[in-house]
């Protein structure tokens, strides 16, 4: 379709674009993985070598959103063992089952996942008061509800982003800055346990993962500055939009066969 020159521009072209969405929002895949296809890589290889791509995505993502990431420290601790574990599950999973279970889903979650940052969030003194009581139910189902997402996120990944965006804006007091944060580093630690899983037992287009990973890692740089410095309400209106039109289009995909 497209001459091989122009095919690897393509290629570095949409890692910047993956990067930025991916910092932002966690749609990264939607612009990497149909780019891949592009390319000429079968199905399994690009998704493959799609997440070790995405490797330099959360290095550009945490990079970018250290200034955020500042007084966290204690709940990522908690929380990387749980990442660590969901990330080689979804590998193992994407090794060894068919995609078809997942991809029916998938637009389920996804649209959930956007209304549920499009929604207002009120947090009331009792509400505050009941969360302390249940402090530690809460994050036992924070915790499962993070792997849930982690496996995914090594499995496929397409707007795993969004889920745990929604799940960490609806689940604590933190700002979509500081959200965004954190999930640029639980993703991106999932993301890298699923890649080495990868590297070494599946398919991998390495020179593919070199071109689409320096695009993803100059446009994730990018992506926390504009979360920092961007209004918060309009931009989760525009990350809760995206994520419904993506849930259509999975949802018409997976469905419409």
């Amino acid at each position: 379709m497209f001459g091989p020159q122009m095919n690897w521009a393509l290629l570095f072209a949409a890692g910047i674009l993956g990067g930025l969405t991916g910092s932002i929002a966690g749609l990264a895949s939607v612009a990497t993985y149909p780019a891949l296809l592009l390319f000429g890589l079968p199905p399994v290889t690009a998704n493959v070598t799609n997440t070790v791509a995405l490797v330099f995505n959360g290095v550009g993502s945490v990079l970018g959103s250290r200034p955020e990431l500042e007084g966290q420290g204690r709940w990522i601790r908690r929380t990387l063992p749980v990442a660590v574990l969901g990330g080689a599950a979804g590998a193992a999973l994407l090794l060894s089952t068919p995609a078809e279970g997942f991809e029916k889903v998938v637009p389920i979650l996804l649209g959930l996942a956007s209304v549920a940052i499009l929604l207002p969030r009120r947090v009331s003194a009792d509400a505050q008061v009941a969360s302390h009581l249940r402090h530690r139910t809460r994050a036992l189902l924070e915790a499962s509800a993070i792997f849930v997402i982690c496996v995914y996120g090594g499995y496929f990944g397409a707007a795993a982003g969004v889920l745990l965006l929604a799940l960490l804006l609806r689940a604590a007091t933190a700002s979509l800055a500081h959200a965004n944060a954190g999930k640029n580093v639980i993703l991106g630690v999932a993301n890298s346990v699923a890649a080495v899983i990868f590297a070494l037992l599946a398919p991998v287009h390495w020179w593919a993962v070199l071109v689409l990973g320096l695009g993803c890692l100059i446009g994730s740089r990018l992506g926390p500055i504009v979360v920092r410095h961007a209004p918060a309400g309009p931009l989760r209106v525009v990350i809760g939009a995206a994520g419904v039109a993506l849930a259509v289009k999975l949802g018409v995909d997976a469905y419409g066969g």
